[in-house]
């Protein structure tokens, strides 16, 4: 018979391999670890108190897992969980606009799974959340799994975070939280609120307990984002050509050289290295092999400012009416909403009428790179953009926990979700010919510079009111989710515990847009109510030789007023021809129905090798996927409707294994197989076409693949980890990742003749395959120390830092015109840093709690550019970093007051293409914010 001494051996080695909410909860107790011995949790408070906690959330997981953990209810300890993420060991952050951090990468790739109390949860027609969407106030802590057991969602190859939200029964007694702080953020020269409301309690009821919470959180933030970027390089004439046109007529200088205006076509768009740039290179122009130039088509600046909202609300209600069972439902609502304005200066520099033969052209030392030169009479336009977007997302969830015996307990929840993201745009022109200006691509500081001689980008009498643009898109979604757990303790000399269970679910996903454009209004700026016009100031900061104020359309009035701007642009008849005389409607691109079964087994085993506890767990998950799919089109040339379905059947077998060398000291080896299926928007059948609106001579393309593949990866771990001490720790982990399947983009040039044209045109189509394969190898060293016994005020100084090394490569296929490959390529893999790092001075001595952090990365490819072009198609960041300090001070007992700061150092984030010293492509520059807030409890 299986005595109660064994089986409670067996828990505490099973208990010790999961995340153990209760010592999160505890802050002064003893735990065991697998060898037996036990390890002293020392009263702490403050930023201490959650370093001390997610050191033992990463001990006590048997999967490689690190995390985040609120220092108090309601203080999670930045504006939003990306940027909090951003100090973990091997998490890097990016895309900071809009006055925050929005993209998260584990390992340097983006394909995370984000889970909520380990519920897969989704944004509208989309199969991720944006972290940056979820409130930091609601959050008790976050958790990044780098390693995946059976039980988890397959998904996610970079790795799966998972948020934890509060539940009544994490609380002792009854407790009321209210926090809240004023954030002002520089640029915008604004003052926001952020606040959060959190109320629990319980009660016996009937011999058991009920419990119920309610957390409400609200952030208002508004933000300004300016960028200067210099445009694609195209070549050029140079001042005295030679060559003849096919007309017969001579190469003006200066002027710009189309791929179709020589015989044979002399240079084609797209090029993956660019066109070369050392002095002397030539092109065979009409026979004759001729000096080029390489130059910009165009400098331009956008001023984006705007005001976003995110309300959100989490209601848990919990029930135990003995001690064998427990039930627990939960509502999660959040909200998104963001008014933004893009005040957009257009300029092109790549006029060649009119040259000056005494204007001096600037090359850059070596090569045939134009630096510098006078442009006359050259278009520019700006743009005032409104943008829209709104979205609301429920997730409802009841599920219960049954012990059915001292051997055997089962848990189950049925969760349903729902998500709506809607986005409307509109934009009014202003167009007119600049007579002369002095374009620099480079001032020095990798920053493009526009200087006017004779003319005031302010003066709303030079510009004609132009184009009408406008669009908008709904995207939603829907799920119910079924998932069933069981374990079962077993008495065996090498395994502890048995798993196994289900996971069914039903997802929808429906997807529309509309697109038009109008025609130019015409009259001049000025002539129209002054309340259309729009001057922005103080560009830039005085960082940059641009103007620092220009006019455009304001769009926000424009916008208001739509109605009659559809009117004196010629779309009123488009609407009433495509929707009657309702308002617009979208229309539908696709609706996606999609059905996934799991079932998975796991065991955990603990034995000894050589003296030394070894544990561990083994496990096999089958996933079945099948999707009905219907695509349409509102192209009179293409058939209204297509279907298609798509399944695919993957099993993904997961192996740990713990050694415990010491007490103190263990290492840790994985292998695990993850999956990332394609995007719904990946699959749509049919092909969109855009026209040639900036006369680059071509349109383009983009469509889908309903026969796309999911991306597949194995992977491995090795780690060792030293807990030295209470609330210390030293770790590293060497990992690398075989990905196969990448989704990459196919292009190919395609004559179409869109329903209003008069004749096809030559269209550069994209369309994503399972083309490319990459593999991602990698070091991640952590540690967190806080010496002890140092002598009075020093008393709680300590350090958290981390280090990551990556090594990426990835196929690229090189396409012909007829959609071919030609060869491949092999570049990093996209949004990956050979390198970042992240170091936090803390102090935490009783009442007062500080830190400083520092973090940065090295420059990685970003993405490639629109193939239109000549330049270089890889965009590359350069190295991105920032400094925050958060500070926290206990007035009193119940009462805390805080300070926090972002981007202290106000950095300027660069980007170029392919060659860093010639090639400079963005500049952008982000505020930085200032906090001043409290938290009181009761």
């Amino acid at each position: 018979m299986f005595k109660r001494t064994h089986l409670a051996s067996a828990v505490l080695v099973a208990m010790s391999c999961q995340f153990a909410i209760a010592q999160e909860n505890q802050d002064d107790q003893t735990t065991s670890t697998q060898d037996g011995s036990d390890v002293e949790i020392i009263e702490v408070s403050g930023v201490r108190a959650s370093l001390s906690k997610a050191i033992d959330v990463k001990r006590q997981n048997v999967q490689i897992v690190d995390s985040i953990v609120a220092e108090d209810i309601g203080e999670f300890p930045d504006n939003n969980v990306v940027e909090a993420l951003q100090r973990v060991t091997g998490v890097q952050v990016t895309d900071r606009a809009s006055g925050e951090v929005n993209t998260v990468t584990v390992r340097g790739l983006t394909d995370v799974t984000t889970t909520i109390n380990g519920r897969n949860v989704f944004t509208a027609s989309g199969r991720a959340v944006a972290l940056a969407d979820i409130p930091a106030a609601l959050l008790k802590a976050v958790n990044v799994y780098k390693t995946r057991s059976a039980s988890q969602i397959g998904s996610g190859i970079a790795g799966q975070i998972d948020v934890k939200t509060q539940r009544p029964f994490d609380f002792d007694e009854r407790t009321f939280v209210l926090a809240g702080r004023a954030i002002h953020q520089e640029q915008a020269d604004k003052t926001d609120p952020q606040f959060s409301f959190l109320a629990t309690d319980t009660w016996e009821v009937g011999g058991g307990d009920v419990g119920a919470l309610l957390n409400v959180a609200y952030t208002r933030t508004n933000f300004r984002d300016q960028s200067i970027t210099a445009g694609a390089m195209l070549p050029f004439v140079t001042e005295n050509p030679s060559a003849q046109m096919l007309s017969g007529a001579d190469y003006t200088p200066l002027q710009r050289i189309f791929p179709d205006q020589c015989s044979p076509e002399c240079w084609t768009p797209g090029m993956e290295n660019g066109l070369p740039f050392a002095a002397g290179s030539t092109l065979n122009l009409n026979g004759t092999d001729e000096p080029y130039y390489l130059s910009r088509d165009a400098i331009f600046g956008s001023d984006f400012q705007g005001e976003r909202e995110r309300p959100a609300v989490n209601l848990s209600l919990q029930w135990a009416p003995n001690d064998y069972s427990n039930y627990t439902f939960e509502a999660f609502y959040n909200g998104y909403e963001q008014e933004s304005f893009n005040s957009l200066f257009f300029q092109f520099v790549d006029a060649w009428g009119n040259v000056d033969p005494n204007d001096p052209v600037g090359l850059i030392d070596g090569t045939n790179i134009i630096e510098s030169r006078f442009v006359n009479n050259a278009f520019n336009f700006t743009s005032g953009d409104v943008t829209k977007g709104e979205t609301d997302s429920y997730l409802f969830s009841l599920g219960g926990d049954w012990q059915i015996n001292d051997f055997f307990n089962v848990k189950s929840e049925v969760y349903y979700q729902q998500s709506e993201f809607t986005t409307e745009f509109f934009a009014v022109r202003g167009t007119t010919s600049q007579s002369r200006l002095f374009m620099e691509a480079n001032d020095g500081n990798d920053i493009p510079s526009l200087v006017y001689e004779n003319s005031d980008p302010t003066n709303a009498s030079i510009y004609n009111v132009g184009e009408t643009f406008e669009n908008g898109s709904t995207s939603e979604g829907d799920s119910i989710t079924w998932t069933i757990d069981a374990e079962y303790f077993v008495d065996n000399a090498f395994f502890t515990k048995v798993q196994f269970g289900s996971f069914v679910d039903r997802r929808t996903a429906e997807q529309g847009n509309y697109d038009f454009t109008g025609a130019a209004i015409g009259g001049l700026l000025s002539d129209y109510d002054e309340n259309l016009q729009y001057r922005n100031s103080d560009f830039f900061d005085g960082n940059a030789t641009f103007p620092e104020s220009w006019v455009a359309a304001d769009g926000y009035y424009a916008f208001a007023n739509r109605d009659r701007y559809r009117e004196l642009s010629g779309l009123t008849g488009t609407y009433q021809e495509q929707f009657g005389q309702d308002a617009p409607r979208n229309r539908t691109n696709f609706d996606i129905e999609e059905t996934t079964i799991a079932l998975y087994a796991e065991a955990e085993y603990n034995t000894e090798l050589f003296g030394k506890v070894l544990d561990g767990q083994i496990g096999l998950r089958y996933e079945m996927n099948e999707a009905d799919m219907t695509f349409f089109t509102r192209d009179a040339s293409l058939a209204p409707q297509s279907t298609a379905e798509r399944d695919d059947n993957t099993l993904l077998p997961s192996l740990v294994a713990r050694y415990h060398l010491t007490e103190d000291l263990l290492a840790r080896v994985a292998y695990t197989e993850t999956i990332r299926r394609p995007a719904f928007d990946q699959l749509n059948a049919y092909t969109q076409y855009f026209p040639d609106i900036t006369d680059v001579g071509y349109g383009t393309g983009t469509g889908g693949n309903p026969d796309l593949e999911p991306v597949e990866s194995q992977n491995w771990d090795f780690a060792l980890e030293w807990y030295f001490a209470p609330e210390s720790s030293l770790y590293a982990t060497y990992f690398t990742r075989d990905i196969e399947g990448i989704v990459f983009d196919s292009i190919v040039a395609e004559q179409y003749q869109a329903p209003t044209d008069d004749a096809p045109g030559t269209y550069i189509v994209s369309k994503p395959a399972n083309t490319s394969n990459g593999k991602l190898d990698g070091w991640e060293f952590g540690t967190v120390y806080f010496p002890e016994n140092l002598p009075g005020i020093l008393d709680g100084l300590g350090i958290q830092a981390s280090y990551t090394i990556l090594d990426s490569e990835q196929d690229i296929p090189l396409f012909n015109e007829d959609g071919g490959i030609d060869e491949y390529d092999t570049r990093p893999i996209f949004g990956v840093s050979d390198s970042s790092y992240s170091a936090v001075l803390i102090y935490d001595n009783e009442e007062l709690s500080m830190r400083l952090s520092y973090v940065w990365r090295d420059d990685f490819l970003n993405n490639y550019e629109d193939r239109l072009f000549a330049n270089p198609l890889g965009v590359y960041r350069e190295a991105e970093k920032s400094m925050d300090f958060q500070l926290s001070y206990d007035a009193t007992e119940d009462l805390t007051i805080t300070f926090d700061a972002t981007n202290l150092t106000e950095e300027i984030y660069q980007s170029y293409y392919e060659y860093p010293t010639t090639h400079n492509f963005g500049s952008a520059l982000y505020s930085r914010t200032f906090a001043l807030g409290f938290r009181y409890r009761m």
